[in-house]
């Protein structure tokens, strides 16, 4: 909660602000990214670099006109967020897969990057929260970070569901499975969302963690529906799906109302 200010003391973010429609049109957003991102890589046979090439082309692409845009823009914004968690399924599955270094290394090599990319940005600015992302270098290193959780995440969820029998799972295979992967990170995302509301800690870093979170959530989701009955998937086809996930992601936005953030521009300003 920001302390009462004039509209001259404030000025608007270039993001959505964070309320429960966000978050339903995220999980969303990075459902869709993993169907989609199979249904090139796997579906359409492109391979996993190729992959990676395409959809981290047309999300540069997206990042400079999200930047360019003079306001919050939410059909900019959401392409935008579905480009990176398409790129972040590819990416994940190629420095998991075609790297060979599994589920572990993956996860861990993305963790450090995110957590570099972070850093920089608190470096530069002395804060990570998204209320502040108004200005070109500050979307830029929104964006970076943005891309490395949904990547994390893609990691984490197939690390969580695959068993020992996945050529990435080199070492821990949880095999948990998409369901049982799903409910572990939904309960985190529960527990979060009751540190939000009943204890003082950052509104920042619990952001961050809950972004994080949706990615895996939404890739295990996202498995469920497309991969084979004998992996544990529905074996429902990967277009068809990505399309029914988009019409309704597409609905939520148009019923949803969406408004960007506020950015308090004095520094006396906290929040709750």
């Amino acid at each position: 909660m920001h302390d009462r200010q004039s509209p001259a003391q404030q000025v608007m973010s270039k993001v959505p602000a964070v309320t429960l429609g966000f978050w339903i049109i995220k999980i969303l957003a990075t459902t869709l990214g993993e169907t989609g991102g199979d249904t090139v890589t796997m579906t359409l046979n492109w391979g996993y670099l190729a992959g990676t090439a395409l959809f981290f082309l047309l999300l540069v692409g997206l990042v400079v006109m999200q930047i360019a845009a003079k306001k919050f823009h939410p059909a900019i914004y959401w392409v935008t967020i579905v480009a990176s968690t398409t790129a972040g399924t590819t990416l994940a599955d190629f420095a998991t897969r075609s790297l060979g270094i599994g589920y572990i290394g993956g996860s861990t090599l993305l963790l450090v990057l995110l957590m570099s990319s972070l850093a920089v940005w608190y470096l530069s600015e002395r804060t990570i929260n998204v209320d502040t992302v108004s200005t070109p270098r500050v979307e830029a290193f929104y964006w970076t970070a943005i891309t490395f959780s949904q990547t994390l995440g893609t990691a984490l969820g197939d690390w969580m569901a695959a068993d020992a029998s996945d050529p990435a799972a080199t070492t821990g295979a949880l095999g948990l499975g998409y369901l049982g992967g799903a409910a572990v990170f939904s309960a985190a995302l529960v527990a979060i969302a009751a540190l939000y509301f009943w204890t003082r800690l950052s509104r920042t870093m619990l952001f961050w963690a809950a972004f994080i979170l949706t990615r895996p959530l939404g890739a295990t989701l996202g498995d469920f529906l497309d991969k084979p009955v004998d992996h544990g998937g529905l074996d429902l086809s990967r277009p068809v799906a990505s399309l029914v996930i988009a019409a309704v992601m597409i609905g939520c936005i148009l019923l949803v109302p969406q408004r960007p953030g506020l950015h308090p521009t004095q520094p006396s300003v906290r929040r709750a």
